[in-house]
């Protein structure tokens, strides 16, 4: 049972969207993550609220809360008008709770699963994007944020160690402050036979204060598409490394859904580098269906254990895998739909559902 309400309070407009089911299904398709018997957590949504002319001079103000079952994330971004030609600003604070199973988190049932590894994750950041102007096929975007990390139990409380006792912190305290100027650039070229992408991100921990953390962080993704026929091959490559202060948190997480499937998240390795290959052929079968076969892998370059505390080693992550599979894509006025069925290397069968582009 779920409720979606649209409502104009003068120029703002306000999106209620209200989810009672997907406690439900998620029971049936996902480990447990943390017994709660809070009412609020048997409900998933979101609430959105839109001001086109705030202040009489065509600021906008979005302020949105998303909540899922063991997750939020709260954003509040201010945009002034600004020509076209010129660097679009935009002020923005956002808090996001989620659980760390990337990194944290136990694998089960021969990798195909993750449990949580009672540790979560508390960031706010408040800071300045910058979206320059787009040529015809590249587009850029820079920001500095002041961040706060805080790690918290299931039970939330500040926490400095996991359960197995070392820390989840780079500073070693309850929380990390860092300030990180992003620097992120996208490359995009399309036909009617082909497209390619390149993303590249570069994330500077600037050392504002002698105990902030200080680091280097990049992260690339290539893609590729071609028709074949009737038939659509897409090849993407994922890959990244950093270097300098680093706390758990900030490894790369290798496995699940986006990664290498028929893997639970983070059921892989993570790592201070990574590694991932993806290819996947879809075939339409009617209008609004198509089916996909699919080969992921992925790996840590060996780096797990360079990662402070090295959980993966102690969680006996392999550091590499493979996953194989085939699923379905159902296309439809509302989103798109997505199921996947994959195996990985330990012949651990794994069902992933996912839905994307919800109309509002």
């Amino acid at each position: 049972m779920g409720a979606q309400k649209s409502i104009h309070a003068g120029k703002a407009k306000i999106d209620v969207n209200v989810d009672f089911t997907h406690k439900i299904c998620a029971s049936m398709m996902l480990p447990s993550l943390r017994n709660t018997g809070s009412p609020l957590s048997l409900v998933i949504g979101s609430l959105c609220i839109k001001h086109p002319n705030l202040f009489g001079g065509s600021e906008k103000l979005d302020v949105s809360w998303d909540k899922g079952l063991y997750d939020s994330n709260i954003l509040v971004a201010y945009r002034r008008p600004r020509p076209q030609w010129v660097a679009q600003q935009c002020f923005v604070m956002q808090h996001s709770l989620s659980p760390e199973i990337g990194v944290h988190g136990i694998p089960v049932d021969n990798f195909s699963r993750s449990g949580s590894g009672g540790v979560n994750l508390s960031r706010l950041s408040v800071g300045l994007d910058l979206n320059e102007p787009a040529s015809s096929k590249w587009s850029s975007t820079t920001s500095i944020k002041f961040e706060n990390v805080r790690l918290l139990s299931d039970d939330g409380r500040s926490i400095t160690r996991d359960l197995d006792g070392f820390p989840v912190t780079c500073s070693g305290n309850a929380h990390d402050s860092m300030v990180v100027l992003k620097q992120e650039s996208q490359y995009a070229k399309a036909t009617d036979h082909s497209f390619s992408r390149f993303t590249m991100q570069i994330e500077q921990g600037i050392p504002v204060l002698s105990k902030w953390l200080i680091f280097n962080r990049f992260k690339f993704v290539a893609s590729k598409g071609i028709k074949l026929g009737p038939a659509f091959l897409l090849t993407s490559l994922t890959g990244g490394s950093i270097v300098g202060d680093m706390a758990p948190y900030q490894a790369f997480a290798i496995g699940g859904l986006g990664s290498v499937r028929g893997y639970g998240e983070g059921a892989v390795g993570s790592g201070r580098s990574c590694l991932v290959a993806n290819t996947e052929l879809t075939i339409p079968l009617s209008k609004m269906l198509e089916g996909s076969v699919f080969l992921d892998c992925g790996t840590d370059l060996g780096s797990g254990r360079l990662v402070p505390g090295n959980p993966a080693l102690r969680q006996g992550k392999p550091g590499s895998g493979v996953g194989l599979g085939y699923g379905l894509r159902f296309k439809s006025p509302l989103g798109h739909f997505q199921v996947d069925y994959a195996i990985n290397a330990f012949q651990q069968k794994t069902l992933y559902f996912g839905v994307t582009n919800l109309a509002s």
